[in-house]
């Protein structure tokens, strides 16, 4: 089968044509897309040096600089792909497949990331803060777009997905400068209320690191099966707080031994009926 030399002309007479057509978008299209990245090399340069003068988290400004870089190139590409003829609207269709599809195969990932936004967003704590949370109890050692690490005091590394801290309460024991302490005391029944009172106050007074506003507070709080029930509260520095609860329960413990007021253990009072007393009135309730 021979090919007339028309139908050669004819071809290279279309391919002609096409290139006139193809060849200068091709051109255009790889000089918008040399110009678009250095813009937006540029731009992104821009927005990483302003997010470190700022005093953001670290964690945010690295999600939101991926982000935006996404973001601009996405809108780079599709830039390039209209410029090659594709339709804006095929090109857009698609990124919103590929997007939903994702979504739909991540869907508990997006959890975590919305709750790593909300968290890294409105700060309920930072990274070395200690919280309670989950029912863990560290210090804060990384925030991440997902995942947030804490250290607890026994140095093991607990990871809490951003979805569920989110939605949970969280105890932050940083925030305030000062905290309160609670101890509860226990002494026998018959011992001078009074006596016990004065020690529990003089310990606290006397300790350098007990706040004198709000003054150290003791009073009998409960009638115990085995004790009258003191309470002890005390003011000091968040970081002094348990240093100083710890010292002051040794010193009490110190302090009673010297005064001779015993801290009880838990006991029972037993009536004993003597066997004989016993079987008479078992008598005469048969009578």
């Amino acid at each position: 089968m021979e090919i007339s030399q028309e139908t050669v002309n004819a071809f290279y007479e279309r391919a002609i044509d096409l290139a006139y057509l193809i060849v200068p978008r091709i051109i255009f299209a790889i000089i918008f897309y040399f110009i678009g990245k250095f813009i937006v090399k540029a731009l992104l340069k821009g927005f990483k040096n302003l997010m470190e003068k700022r005093d953001t988290n670290p964690s945010l400004n690295e999600f939101l600089f991926g982000f935006i870089k996404i973001v601009l190139y996405i809108t780079l590409f599709m830039g390039v792909a209209s410029i090659l003829g594709a339709p804006l609207g095929s090109t857009v269709a698609i990124f919103g497949a590929a997007g939903l599809a994702i979504g739909l195969a991540l869907q508990g990932s997006l959890s975590n990331f919305a709750g790593g936004i909300l968290i890294l967003g409105f700060k309920p704590f930072e990274v070395g803060n200690v919280i309670i949370a989950q029912g863990h109890t560290g210090t804060v050692s990384k925030i991440q777009i997902l995942y947030t690490h804490l250290m607890t005091f026994d140095n093991l590394e607990v990871v809490i997905p951003n979805g569920s801290l989110a939605n949970s309460d969280i105890v932050n024991m940083s925030t305030q400068a000062t905290r309160r302490t609670e101890l509860k005391v226990g002494v026998a029944y018959g011992t001078n209320i009074k006596v016990a009172k004065e020690i529990l106050l003089n310990i606290f007074e006397n300790d350098p690191r007990a706040l004198k506003d709000p003054a150290p507070f003791v009073a009998l709080k409960n009638f115990g099966d085995s004790s009258l029930d003191l309470i002890v509260r005390v003011w000091a520095k968040s970081s002094e707080l348990w240093p100083m609860h710890f010292d002051g329960m040794e010193a009490i413990n110190t302090e009673f031994e010297k005064a001779g007021i015993e801290i009880p253990f838990p006991q029972r009072v037993v009536h004993q009926i003597k066997e004989k007393a016993a079987e008479e009135e078992l008598n005469s309730e048969e009578v």
